[in-house]
C-alpha cells in the first residue's frame, strides 16, 4: 500500500503557522470518487481515504510506515521566502505601482 508523508503548508488566511508542525501521512487513492445521483455528493468505496495520521517528527512517521509495510512517498516542505518590509516601505520613493 502506498501512504503520502508531507508537512501541510501554512493556511493563507492566518498568519501563525500552529498546523504546520506536524507530518501528515495519507493514504494513496484506492477508488475513484463519484457524485451520487440522487443528492449530488462525492463519495468513494475507498475507506482509507478518510484516514490521516499527524506525526511530531518525520522519522516516526517513517518507523510507522516501515512498521505496517506501506511504501512511504515523502514529499519535503519547501523553505519559506521572508521579504521584510516595514510600514515606511509603502512611502518610499522608489515603491513600485
Amino acid at each position: 500500500m502506498k501512504v503520502r508523508v508531507y508537512k501541510p503548508a501554512k493556511n493563507a488566511m492566518q498568519s501563525g503557522q500552529a498546523a504546520t508542525k506536524h507530518w501528515v501521512m495519507e493514504f494513496e487513492p484506492g477508488a475513484k470518487k463519484v457524485a451520487d445521483q440522487l443528492m449530488g455528493w462525492i463519495g468513494s468505496t475507498d475507506t482509507r481515504g478518510q484516514v490521516r495520521m499527524y506525526f511530531e517528527t518525520l522519522e516516526e512517521a517513517q518507523a510507522f510506515a516501515a512498521k505496517h509495510k506501506l511504501t512511504a512517498d515523502i514529499e519535503m516542505p519547501k523553505p519559506r521566502k521572508m521579504q521584510i518590509k516595514t510600514y515606511a516601505d509603502n512611502f518610499a520613493f522608489k515603491r513600485v505601482i
